[in-house]
């Protein structure tokens, strides 16, 4: 059901090159994007209603859902998931208000001071998925943090599905509703991303967009990355478990497969330096698969490339190869998982011992489930309130603590063959280079 891969005795420099890991190729589905993007680009609403209609079997006269349909939604929400999205939305604030940063004044010199101002963009876009599942879920993390972080306008987008009408997903309506949102567009995929960085006649373009999707979404944003702020290229979801002789074989299966039910493409991976765990584990998983709803999607998840069972000589060299898998979510089992969960430095989203499941941060834990994937937690973090800020400096400098500053700018200006750089400044002066030992001007 999942391979083994030993690695004991000869651990690589490297383990990248080794490990598990999904084949995208999001530089191949850039050829395909390409021309949609470009389509959405000089023909906008139409051409978006074109590509719904084609990949979704939906003809719609405009992306833009009703706000009556949305409150609609709310009103018919099973009243069990409206509490239990209410409290994700309230949990989900709580963290995402402590991430908001002040404003810092940093006094360089006397009458000079450069103050960090952090200034939320102007309009986003957000990406909700839709396909073999449905993620009101990730309607919270999208737009928590956003508004968290004060974005006036806020626009959420998920594929049209044809069972409720063309609308999406009822449940995603009714997320929208919940969080006050009422801008939602039923458009997916590459179309849906170029549609918010260029805008059309139903939705004005936006400065940035988030959220994760499938490799025609991600694609999409790395050819339009410039056009439109992205927050990553976030793909199949992915879990990675430390684990030690002292972990719960149960608990680790049952982690595993959470993560597979998403997508064929999914990632399962297991670190230890324990072959009596990896062989209870295995069984478990075959047990397990087999009475879940979802078996031929996960079977086929953990039996990817993707997926395995790594064996190392102990958690020293396990941390290594979690370190180098990058994981978008870390569970460390081990006797010491807060020790060892200090240590880790990349991970999209760390879950500290057998109380703390992946699932948990899914759903409730407050923390944000839209983190990057394929390795790219090494260089890039998962979504929160800093994804909406941008940093400005704001240079405040009086007459005579720019007096102070010109002979060096002068010179730096000089050194580097700028001459104007340094006149800017002389300009504002009865300016001249001092003699040699006489005091700057």
């Amino acid at each position: 059901m999942i391979s083994r891969i030993d690695l004991r005795g000869s651990l690589p420099g490297d383990p990248r090159s080794v490990l598990p890991r999904a084949e995208l190729d999001v530089e191949a589905a850039l050829d395909k994007v390409r021309p949609i993007c470009e389509d959405v680009r000089h023909r906008g609403s139409e051409a978006v209603r074109e590509y719904t209609k084609a990949f979704d079997g939906v003809d719609l006269e405009s992306a833009r859902v009703p706000v009556a349909e949305i409150h609609k939604a709310l009103a018919g929400l099973d009243p069990a998931v409206r509490d239990a999205l209410e409290e994700s939305i309230r949990r989900a604030r709580l963290v995402h208000r402590d991430q908001r940063r002040a404003d810092v004044t940093t006094r360089v010199v006397p009458g000079g001071t450069v103050t960090e101002r952090w200034v939320p963009v102007g309009r986003v876009g957000l990406y909700v998925p839709g396909g073999r599942a449905v993620y009101p879920s990730s309607v919270v993390m999208n737009v928590v943090p956003a508004q968290e972080a004060g974005v006036e306008s806020l626009a959420v987008t998920s594929p049209a599905q044809k069972e409720f009408g063309g609308l999406p997903h009822p449940a995603i309506l009714a997320a929208c509703a919940l969080l006050g949102v009422d801008e939602v567009y039923a458009a997916g995929g590459a179309q849906a991303v170029a549609m918010f960085a260029y805008g059309t006649r139903d939705c004005p373009r936006a400065d940035l967009v988030t959220g994760p999707g499938n490799i025609w979404v991600a694609a999409a944003k790395r050819l339009l990355k410039g056009v439109i702020g992205i927050d990553s290229e976030a793909g199949p979801t992915e879990i990675a478990v430390l684990a030690d002789r002292t972990a719960d074989p149960v608990h680790v299966a049952a982690d595993l497969i959470s993560q597979a039910e998403h997508d064929t493409l999914a990632a399962a991976v297991l670190v230890t330096d324990s072959v009596e765990l990896a062989d209870a584990v295995e069984a478990e998983l075959k047990a397990q698969v087999a009475r879940t709803r979802h078996t031929e999607r996960i079977t086929e998840a953990l039996g990817g490339r993707q997926s395995g069972i790594v064996l190392v000589d102990g958690v020293e060299d396990g941390l290594k190869v979690v370190d180098a898998y990058a994981a978008e979510h870390l569970e460390i089992q081990t006797a010491d998982a807060a020790g060892v969960a200090a240590r880790v430095r990349n991970a999209g989203a760390v879950f500290v011992g057998p109380h703390a499941p992946v699932s948990l941060g899914d759903y409730l834990a407050g923390s944000n489930h839209v983190l990057p994937t394929g390795g790219c937690a090494c260089h890039s973090s998962g979504l929160s309130v800093q994804s909406f800020l941008r940093g400005i400096h704001v240079v405040e400098y009086d007459e005579a603590a720019l007096a102070e500053a010109t002979a060096r700018v002068v010179t730096l200006a000089e050194a580097e063959d700028l001459p104007a750089h340094g006149a800017a400044l002389k300009a504002r002066f009865d300016w001249r280079v001092p003699a040699e030992g006489e005091a700057r001007p």
